[in-house]
């Protein structure tokens, strides 16, 4: 999935300028794909080049103006046969996934820091998720009650469910990584322990 999916994802509700782009990005879409402003708006520059998307000047403050960007009918067809076309899968490719198989190369604390570390991020990144799938299901997410005014409410249920089913993959998986992150905690712990008899043992040898 390219970043142009995801924004033109966002421009099938309604317009929106760069900063209202980015701000939405950051509430809904930024949870399957991560990306900085300094990618959005060179992204919405080749997309408007590509026809994708056009601009049209709006007020900005009393005397300013910004770029208000809509998506085209040629940007509508692009993004349905995107949504068409099954995606290619592609192979894990994790660091923390790669360093806890040589975790036997780190000192202990240096090993707990960083399964601590993955396992603040993804509780608190849990908790996001959560916060956001009642958001939805409330019809209460801001970028949510957008779309549902563009589009008849006979169609609301199936636009809501369908969101709700994406994220109850992305907690899913956080819960894998909390889960897994408590367990190689525990590891450290028990190898730890473990280590603890047989070094007493070489010491008193030493002795």
């Amino acid at each position: 999935m390219s970043l142009r999916y995801a924004l033109l994802a966002l421009l099938t509700s309604r317009p929106l300028t760069g900063y209202d782009l980015s701000k939405h990005f950051s509430q809904s879409v930024a949870h399957v794909w991560h990306a900085p402003d300094s990618q959005i708006y060179p992204a919405l520059n080749r997309m408007e080049r590509d026809g994708l998307v056009e601009s049209v000047p709006v007020r900005w403050g009393p005397k300013g103006t910004k770029k208000e960007y809509h998506i085209t009918d040629e940007g509508l067809a692009a993004f349905r046969d995107w949504i068409n076309q099954p995606l290619e899968i592609r192979r894990q490719r994790d660091p923390a996934y790669l360093k806890a198989a040589y975790l036997e190369w780190a000192d202990p604390e240096a090993a707990r820091a960083q399964l601590t570390q993955h396992l603040e991020y993804w509780s608190s990144h849990l908790e996001l998720l959560r916060r956001t799938r009642e958001a939805l299901r409330d019809r209460t997410h801001p970028t949510l009650v957008h779309r549902l005014r563009k589009f008849p409410p006979e169609q609301h249920e199936r636009i809501i469910r369908y969101k709700v089913f994406a994220y109850d993959g992305l907690i899913d998986q956080a819960r894998a990584e909390v889960a897994w992150a408590k367990r190689g905690l525990r590891l450290i712990d028990e190898l730890e322990s473990e280590a603890a008899p047989a070094v007493s043992r070489g010491a008193s040898a030493d002795r």
